[in-house]
């Protein structure tokens, strides 16, 4: 998989990000037609958490992505590489508990969290397999981890329109409501070099997550993984895994709520 010009140094996306910090939620919905808040509005169903449990929100930036948990009084810790996304959470948001953290080597102990969950990070992480690894490290045992990521649209005509979308108009429309439009180019070459829905299924199975299940968004656009930690599970870096993985993943099933 070529990752997308994407030969960046995890500083240089780190600065990227920073220099997009100010206007990065605004961008996002205009970019996106108002879908990411529909998208995030179906992670914090597959959560499933209540009151008392205590989440991990990889990716975080700014903190939109934790709001819905703090305001259900869910204590959630918003962890990001981006100081920059950070400072200007913690200014919004000052109630959250923003955390400056590598998503491949987490500042956390084993077995922190009931819960954990990362939308539209994984794929600007050098080592996905790796940052799986660790949120399998950091999840409690009969923990979930759910995961919304732009994916492969499942319609040949659609997939066409969305990358001449993705590798045209976003570009264009980036360079009128972005402070740093080169970042959007990057953002839209490494979606495009994503694997799609099955292969990151089959990622999440090989670092030792379990009943891995997926359901497509808005055609495939984007795609929200679900998974969880064995009941009694060890922190073992998911080698017992990737020793046993066989068959493929299951397709979409249901019980991701609608």
């Amino acid at each position: 998989m070529n990752r997308a010009s994407l030969d960046k140094r995890p500083d240089e996306v780190a600065t990227m990000f920073d220099d997009v910090a100010p206007k990065y939620d605004v961008v996002n919905d205009v970019l996106s037609m108002g879908q990411t808040r529909r998208w995030r509005k179906v992670v914090v169903e597959a959560m499933e958490v209540s009151k008392g449990q205590r989440v991990l929100d990889l990716a975080a930036g700014t903190g939109t992505s934790s709001e819905p948990y703090a305001d259900a009084g869910i204590d959630v810790v918003a962890c990001d590489f981006s100081l920059g996304m950070l400072k200007v959470g913690k200014r919004r948001r000052p109630d959250i508990n923003f955390v400056a953290g590598d998503a491949t080597n987490l500042p956390f102990a084993d077995n922190s969290f009931d819960a954990t969950t990362i939308s539209f990070g994984l794929r600007n992480v050098n080592e996905p397999k790796k940052a799986l690894q660790e949120m399998l490290r950091v999840t409690k045992p009969g923990g979930r981890l759910v995961i919304a990521e732009f994916s492969q649209p499942v319609v040949p005509l659609w997939r066409t329109m969305y990358t001449e979308y993705l590798m045209r108009a976003l570009p264009a429309i980036a360079t009128k409501v972005a402070s740093n439009p080169d970042a959007y180019v990057y953002l839209a070459e490494s979606i495009r070099a994503w694997p799609d829905q099955d292969n990151l299924a089959a990622w999440l199975q090989e670092t030792g997550w379990e009943d891995v299940t997926y359901r497509n968004l808005t055609g495939g656009i984007v795609a929200v993984h679900r998974a969880f930690k064995a009941a009694g599970k060890t922190s073992d870096g998911g080698a017992a895994a990737i020793a046993a993985h066989k068959g493929p993943v299951a397709k979409l099933r249901r019980n991701i709520a609608r």
